[in-house]
C-alpha cells in the first residue's frame, strides 16, 4: 500500500521483568489505515509491547508517538482518550451483563433519563454494527453469545469508545474457520474506513490473508518488517523460528496393532442435558492416530471429557486395554494407561498458580519417587522437573515459575511432557496446537508421531483439518454427535471431509 501518515511509532523500547528482558530496544511503525500483522513464536514480545503501547505495562526505555505527538501512559484509560483500543484473547466482558450494559461500563453517565439513554445507546449500536459488519444485537445477554459474537462487542466496545486504533492479540485462537473468515473480513473494513489494526498472531494463514504489512519479532526484538505480497510463509516462518520450519510431518506409515481403546454405541449429554454424542463406535489400535475431524460443538468437547471420566455416560461402553472403564474414576483410567491433553489447558489441565515442578508432577505426586512414607520428596520432584524441561524444551525462567506465567506453547509443552513422560496406552488429546506458533507446533506434532512410533494408541480431537491431514492414520469425521464415515488418512481428501463435517453425506 502507498505510504500513509504514521499512527503509531515505537523507538528503542525496553520492558524487563526482572532479569527478564521481554522487549529488547524494539522499533514499530503503524501507517494508518493499514492492517499490520505483529508475528512471532509464543513468548517473542509481541503481547509485552503492545501492553506498554496500550499503557498496561511501564516502559523502562523508549519513546512512543501517537500521530507524531509523544505519548507516556500510566494507564489503559490515557490510551483510550487517546484512541487507542485493545482486545484481549481472554475477553473482559460481564457474561451477566447485555452488550449495551457492557459497552457503557466504566462510561460517564449523561444527565438524561435512563430510558431515554438507553435508546441512545441502542440507537449507536446498531449504527456501529450496521456500518462495520459487525451484526451484534444490543439487548443480548453476553453469556448468551458464541465466541466469535463476544469477540465483535469486543471490538463494539472499543469502538464506541472512539478508538481509530485497534490492537487485537490473538484474535483468532478460539474461533471457528467461519468466524475466523467473518472477522478478517471485518477487519479489512476497518481498515478500509481508516481505522489502524495492529494484529497479533503467529498464524501464518490468517496474516497473509487480511494484513499490508508484517512485523516479526524473536526473543524480544524485531527482525524484519515486509509488505505482505513480498514474502512467502516460509519465509516469515523463518524470520519466526530462527530455521527453517517443515509445515508437513515426515512420518512412516503406521503400523497398527490390536485395539487398546473401544468406544460402543456411546452416548453423553452436554451441559444443558441435551445429547451431545449419539451411539458413537470407533476404535483405536496400538501404534496408530485415530483423528477426529469436526467443527467445534459438534460432540468433541464431550468426546474428551467422556473418555477422561470427568463427563457421565448415559449409555454405552467405554473399553480401555479390555477393561470396562465406562463408569470408572479418571484416576483409575490412569492407571490403566491413559493419559489426556485437554482442549482447555488451563482450565483443566494445569493449575495456574503452581509451580512448573509442581504441575509436572500433579498426576502422580503421591507416588514413589515424589512422596516417601506420606511426605513429599521436593529434591525428587525438582529433578525430574529439570529433567523434563530440558527435555520437551519448555522455555520457563525456572521450575519455581508458575505455571500461568508461561507462555502459549510452553505451557502446553508441559501438560504434553506429563503425559508422555508415563508412555501411555492410550492417549486422548485434544486441540493439541490451539494458540501456537509454527515452532511449537511442529515440536508437539512430531512428540505425537513419536509416541505412536513406540506403539501408542493416540486419539487426536482437533478442529484444525490440516493438522488431521498432517498427523492421523484414520479419520473419523464427527457432526451432530454422530460419526459421517471413517476413512483412510492417505485417501481421505480435504473436499470430501469438508462436505461431511458441514452434514452432508459425500
Amino acid at each position: 500500500m502507498p505510504n500513509q501518515p504514521l499512527a503509531v511509532q515505537m523507538r528503542g523500547i525496553v520492558k524487563r521483568f526482572g532479569t527478564l528482558l521481554a522487549n529488547d530496544h524494539v522499533d514499530l511503525d503503524v501507517q494508518r489505515g493499514e492492517v499490520l500483522a505483529l508475528l512471532g513464536e509464543n513468548g517473542a514480545g509481541k503481547t509485552t509491547l503492545m501492553n506498554v503501547l496500550y499503557g498496561l505495562y511501564s516502559r523502562d526505555a523508549g519513546d512512543i508517538l501517537l500521530d507524531g505527538q509523544p505519548v507516556h501512559f500510566h494507564s489503559a484509560h490515557e490510551a483510550i482518550v487517546h484512541g487507542l483500543g485493545m482486545v484481549h484473547q481472554h475477553f473482559m466482558l460481564v457474561p451477566t451483563f447485555t452488550v449495551a450494559e457492557n459497552l457503557i461500563l466504566g462510561q460517564p453517565s449523561p444527565r438524561h433519563p435512563l430510558l431515554e439513554r438507553q435508546r441512545d445507546v441502542y440507537r449507536r449500536i446498531e449504527a456501529l454494527s450496521a456500518r462495520y459488519g459487525l451484526q451484534v444485537e444490543p439487548g443480548a445477554q453476553v453469556s448468551q453469545l458464541s465466541v466469535g459474537q463476544q469477540q465483535r462487542v469486543e471490538i463494539l466496545k472499543a469502538l464506541y469508545r472512539g478508538a481509530k486504533t485497534l490492537i487485537l492479540d490473538e484474535p483468532t485462537a478460539v474461533l471457528t474457520p467461519r468466524e475466523v473468515s467473518d472477522l478478517l473480513s471485518i477487519l479489512r473494513n476497518l481498515a478500509a474506513r481508516g481505522h489502524t489494526i495492529i494484529f497479533i498472531s503467529h498464524k501464518l494463514k490468517e496474516v497473509m490473508a487480511c494484513t499490508d504489512r508484517i512485523t516479526v519479532m524473536r526473543d524480544g526484538r524485531t527482525v524484519n518488517t515486509v509488505e505482505t505480497g513480498k514474502v512467502t510463509p516460509a519465509e516469515l516462518a523463518r524470520m519466526m523460528v530462527g530455521r527453517e520450519v517443515t509445515f508437513r510431518i515426515d512420518k512412516s506409515l503406521a503400523q497398527p496393532r490390536d485395539p487398546v481403546l473401544r468406544v460402543v454405541d456411546l452416548w453423553v449429554d452436554d451441559d444443558r442435558e441435551l445429547p451431545a454424542l449419539r451411539g458413537l463406535s470407533f476404535e483405536v489400535r496400538a501404534g496408530e492416530i485415530l483423528g477426529v475431524a469436526g467443527v467445534e460443538g459438534n460432540g468433541q468437547a464431550e468426546l474428551e471429557t467422556a473418555l477422561a471420566g470427568l463427563r457421565p455416560v448415559k449409555r454405552g461402553l467405554i473399553q480401555l486395554c479390555g477393561q470396562d472403564m465406562t463408569a470408572a474414576l479418571p484416576r483409575a483410567r490412569v492407571e490403566a494407561g491413559l493419559a489426556y491433553v485437554p482442549s482447555d489447558r488451563y482450565g483443566l489441565a494445569l493449575l495456574r498458580d503452581f509451580s512448573v515442578a509442581d504441575n509436572l508432577a500433579l498426576e502422580a505426586f503421591d507416588r514413589l519417587p515424589y512422596t516417601r512414607r506420606g511426605f513429599l520428596r521436593q529434591s525428587a520432584i525438582d529433578g525430574q522437573a529439570r529433567a523434563l524441561v530440558s527435555q520437551y524444551d519448555i522455555r520457563t525462567p525456572s521450575i519455581s515459575t508458575r505455571a500461568g506465567q508461561l507462555s502459549g506453547g510452553n505451557a502446553q509443552k508441559l501438560v504434553l511432557a506429563r503425559a508422555l513422560d508415563r508412555q501411555p496406552r492410550v492417549l486422548v488429546v485434544a486441540q493439541p496446537t490451539r494458540g501456537l506458533d509454527v515452532g511449537a507446533t511442529e515440536y508437539v506434532q512430531r512428540r505425537l508421531i513419536e509416541a505412536r512410533d513406540r506403539g501408542a494408541a493416540i486419539l487426536l480431537i482437533s478442529t484444525e483439518l490440516d493438522e488431521i491431514l498432517n498427523l492421523a492414520d484414520r479419520i473419523l469425521v464427527l457432526y451432530e454427535g454422530e460419526c459421517m464415515g471413517v476413512f483412510d488418512a492417505n485417501r481421505a481428501s480435504p473436499e470430501t471431509l469438508g462436505m461431511l463435517m458441514a452434514g452432508r453425506k459425500a
